[in-house]
């Protein structure tokens, strides 16, 4: 018997091999460390701190906040020792050069204009800060520009033992495409954004996806073609996905919403997202930031801080999990597919869970566990009410011959099983669902 059982494995495996091994060789080498940011957690990170928002007060406030870095911080000891006090840490930016892709009319020309030498120099003369998570070393750039940049994150990498190299990516309503071969002609380098990240995943030995979209300004269906590109990406690479997304406002006239934030938040979660990041805390771009010039709080600083503190709580349990595919359901009738790539789905099933419905369009997440074993759950975004228009509560039912768990943004959730194993659950525009099958 034992012998018998010792072939069928041998044939298994001979039948198994080619396959993991072509896996193997298409696996980038990452290089990314990550040794003062906790990996095992969401991190949400903001735009920027101004210097009028750098005193005791507000970093603590910043940290009550629930932001956990600040992207493009200054090495400067004073505030970076406040960093350090309250938890906070930073992605510092000036140490190296920092690259802006912009509109394409630069695209190709980062080695000539920042050889590796400045990188390494710049290492040398670096002073080391406990608060400091990360190197920033470029902004949007071309694809025309990865293959050098591998490279560059080599080079931080290495020159910076404490520190990642922070890369962040354009959108997909980035100006393009690239005429023929013209690289000044838009600035993906690339004619669609499928073949920017595919070349990002080429070239660059990060294991994560940092990108910004700002739907108030893209619109829906850009964003869900942002997602599904990067989060496809990320799950056939083995990285992580990492959103920039909205909290101030391209629109004087307008403020952000907190059903705006979760809408944003939590459809990134239902596509997989690991880090968060909003812009911006202070003015760096566009209006109605979360602090007004005179340092003190706009409306948006209750809003962030509800939205962060919901994040924080989903994320043991959602951590546990990674993402393996998304769906929409319900979107018929609606234009918020238009373009997207995504089909939609009247009805959801899956393996685990059956005949999950709302009677309203959900963005709907399906995810496995990280340790291999066989706990399953789903990543929820109630998404009928994106610019938060007029709210409203559905019904969501779905069937599990399991019992499930069930948290919300608002805490968990009690479910009961009806005959037939289905379940329902009373669910709000923008609201955020983890449901898990109980081991």
């Amino acid at each position: 018997m034992k012998k018998v059982l010792y072939i069928a494995l041998i044939a298994a495996a001979t039948c198994l091999w080619p396959a993991f091994d072509a896996f193997c060789q298409n696996r980038p080498e990452y290089v990314t460390k990550h040794a003062r940011m906790d990996r095992s957690r969401i991190n949400i990170g903001t735009y920027h701190l101004a210097g009028y928002a750098r005193t005791e007060t507000h970093i603590k406030e910043l940290a009550e906040c629930g932001i956990d870095f600040v992207m493009y911080m200054n090495n400067e000891p004073a505030t970076l020792d406040l960093f350090e006090k309250y938890g906070v840490g930073a992605i510092i930016v000036g140490t190296v050069p920092l690259w802006w892709g912009g509109f394409g009319d630069n695209a190709g020309t980062l080695e000539a204009t920042h050889p590796l030498n400045k990188y390494t120099e710049a290492a040398a003369n670096f002073k080391d800060h406990p608060a400091i998570w990360g190197i920033a070393i470029g902004d949007e750039p071309s694809c025309l520009d990865f293959p050098y940049y591998n490279k560059v994150v080599r080079a931080v990498e290495e020159g910076f033992p404490n520190q990642f190299a922070h890369l962040n990516l354009h959108p997909t309503y980035a100006p393009g495409p690239r005429r023929e071969n013209d690289p000044t002609s838009g600035s993906l380098g690339a004619a669609t954004y499928q073949e920017y990240i595919d070349s990002y995943c080429e070239n660059i030995p990060c294991d994560y996806i940092a990108y910004d979209f700002y739907y108030q300004h893209g619109g829906v269906p850009l964003d869900l073609a942002n997602m599904r590109i990067v989060a496809d990406a990320c799950l056939a690479t083995g990285r992580s996905m990492w959103p920039t997304l909205q909290v101030n406002s391209n629109k004087v006239e307008e403020w952000i919403s907190l059903n705006q934030l979760r809408f944003q938040a939590y459809s990134a979660m239902a596509f997989g997202a690991e880090n968060i990041t909003w812009a911006c805390y202070t003015w760096g771009w566009w209006y109605n930031q979360v602090l007004f010039g005179n340092g003190d709080k706009t409306q948006q600083y209750d809003k962030l801080k509800t939205v962060n503190a919901e994040i924080h709580a989903f994320s043991p349990r959602y951590m546990k999990y990674r993402r393996i595919a998304t769906s929409c359901v319900g979107f018929e009738g609606t234009d918020m597919l238009e373009g997207s790539g995504m089909e939609n789905v009247e009805v959801y099933n899956d393996k685990t869970f059956k005949n999950l419905t709302a009677g309203c369009p959900l963005i709907v997440g399906e995810m496995t566990a990280r340790d291999g074993g066989r706990s399953r759950a789903l990543f929820v975004c109630v998404s009928d009410d994106p610019y938060d228009k007029n709210p409203q509560t559905h019904t969501l039912s779905l069937k599990c011959r399991r019992k499930i768990s069930v948290m919300s943004n608002e805490g968990p959730v009690e479910v009961k099983r009806k005959c037939g194993g289905r379940y329902k659950i009373q669910v709000a525009s923008n609201q955020g669902l983890l449901i898990e099958v109980e081991r």
